[in-house]
């Protein structure tokens, strides 16, 4: 019987090809286009999905330290977010 660590384990050491094609997906539709919003979604995805794969990392290597990382990752994404969307709505930079 396997403990629940091994499961995790398991589960994260199948996990990570998921999201290492879900990286090239992104990164394609990035560079591909068509239109800005394209690009933009693809680089916000690939950004969240950074931030999860750090905090699978964090708990795979049992390192707490890449857990912040993740954190702050996520809320820079999010205010980038919050500008963009800000410029494609006015057309203007700032504030």
């Amino acid at each position: 019987m396997m403990s629940l660590e091994n499961e995790v384990l398991l589960f994260i050491t199948i996990v990570i090809p998921i999201f290492l094609a879900a990286f090239i997906m992104y990164i394609v539709r990035a560079l591909k286009g068509p239109t800005i919003p394209d690009i933009v979604l693809a680089v916000d995805c690939l950004s969240y999905d950074l931030a999860a794969f750090l905090a699978l990392l964090s708990i795979y290597f049992r390192s707490p330290i890449l857990i912040p990382c993740a954190i702050v990752l996520a809320l820079w994404i999010y205010a980038l977010d919050v500008y963009v969307s800000k410029y494609l709505m006015k057309k203007e930079m700032g504030e």
